[in-house]
């Protein structure tokens, strides 16, 4: 039996709020050239354009959502232009990087207290109306910890003291640190059923890591604790081992546990090459399609040239952070452009590797794109921060 596509007629609402985003965006960048004269002039534009794929989705898959989504991208933009309004402030707490790694101890932790269960997982705090994703916050927090520390301590840890074959270990006053505030933040993830800010951690630390030392060991060490870390968490946690059996096994429960990332598979082999069309795909089939899943209902009604627009943005906002980093004489500050932007193309690969089966589904969100207030207001003080950190290398003629 054939079933046509739901079609959803705009309301009086949806048009307002459409006719708003518009003038939104079309007048946001205009008021930024005149708020900051000489930031990077492509990193606004590309997350606008992440952004309206963000409205055109949620309008086609949750209608009830559009001006919720519509309220946290304005929220987004006030925030974004008051960070960039008091970088100078905001960047001074890179002088203090105990007080950023204990204020994101803290964050994590909140949840232990307050948070509340949704979707199994542990990682929400709610007040009233309103539900807050502390990890979100957390991992601006610990950007600025690992910046700070790493830059401080860098020629420190490139000093063995001890080793083993090939690796060589600075002094483990130096290191214990690092260790231990990533290793915490590592095990509350896990503990909470957050897999994929765990594995965003992770990545993060390991970047950045790299990026200040250019030390081979600590890729190595980190890569031997995650290995032996998930095999232990797969014998542990019952939720790892069914994420784990679901991507290797899709096909042994289709209606039940695996169906999300089986209707993925149909939906993004339908789409073809040129897609089915905006509102003749059949997304809704997807649980939770506006969060973990909207690449998959963008690759059903868009098709491989939707898809490659919207991984292409990805990747040149990786580029446009990578020449900020580069052109950036502060060392912190680079340190931390260059894990601002790294930190968002690594959360758009994991999701996306989740959702087309390269790796097990995770659970995070689709920077700018997915339906959520935190990842969203959190994306743009990422995106602050770096057009501040442009703004101020421009200023003084670099």
């Amino acid at each position: 039996m054939y079933l046509s596509p739901s079609r959803h007629l705009l309301t009086t609402t949806d048009m307002i709020v459409t006719a708003l985003a518009c003038l939104l965006f079309f007048f946001a960048p205009l008021l930024l050239r005149r708020w900051q004269k000489g930031g990077d002039e492509y990193l606004f534009p590309l997350v606008i354009f992440l952004c309206s794929v963000s409205m055109v989705m949620l309008l086609r898959l949750k209608p009830a959502l559009y001006r919720a989504q519509f309220q946290w991208i304005a929220i987004g933009l006030v925030v974004m232009f008051l960070v960039i309004n008091y970088a100078d402030y905001l960047l001074r707490f890179l002088d203090y990087p105990y007080l950023l790694g204990l204020f994101s101890l803290l964050i994590i932790f909140s949840v232990l207290i307050f948070g509340t269960s949704i979707g199994g997982n542990k990682n929400w705090i709610v007040f009233g109306p309103f539900q807050v994703q502390p990890s979100e916050f957390a991992k601006l927090t610990i950007l600025g910890f690992l910046a700070s520390y790493l830059q401080e301590n860098k020629n420190t840890l490139n000093l063995p003291s001890r080793s083993w074959s090939f690796l060589h270990l600075p002094p483990l006053r130096f290191l214990a640190p690092l260790v231990v505030i990533w290793g915490i933040s590592l095990l509350m993830f896990v503990y909470q059923r957050d897999l994929g800010s765990a594995l965003l951690f992770f990545g993060m630390a390991l970047m950045m890591t790299y990026a200040a030392t250019s030390n081979k060991t600590y890729v190595f060490l980190a890569l031997g604790f995650f290995m032996l870390g998930s095999y232990i968490s797969y014998l542990l946690f019952g939720h790892v081992r069914v994420r784990v059996d679901i991507w290797l096994h899709p096909w042994a429960d289709p209606m039940g546990k695996a169906y999300q990332i089986v209707q993925s598979m149909f939906a993004l082999g339908y789409g073809g090459l040129f897609g089915a069309g905006y509102f003749h795909g059949y997304p809704n089939l997807i649980p939770e399609v506006h969060t973990d899943f909207i690449f998959a209902a963008i690759g059903e009604e868009f098709g491989l040239f939707g898809v490659f627009a919207v991984v292409s943005a990805y990747l040149l906002i990786f580029f446009r952070g990578v020449r900020i980093a580069m052109y950036t004489a502060n060392e912190k500050e680079k340190l931390l452009a260059f894990g601002l932007t790294g930190t968002l193309l690594l959360q758009a690969f994991i999701i996306l590797a989740g959702v087309t089966r390269l790796i097990p589904l995770t659970g995070i969100t689709l920077p700018f794109v997915s339906y959520g207030g935190s990842s969203m207001v959190s994306g743009f003080i990422c995106l602050g921060l770096l057009l501040a950190i442009s703004g101020k290398e421009k200023k003084h003629g670099r």
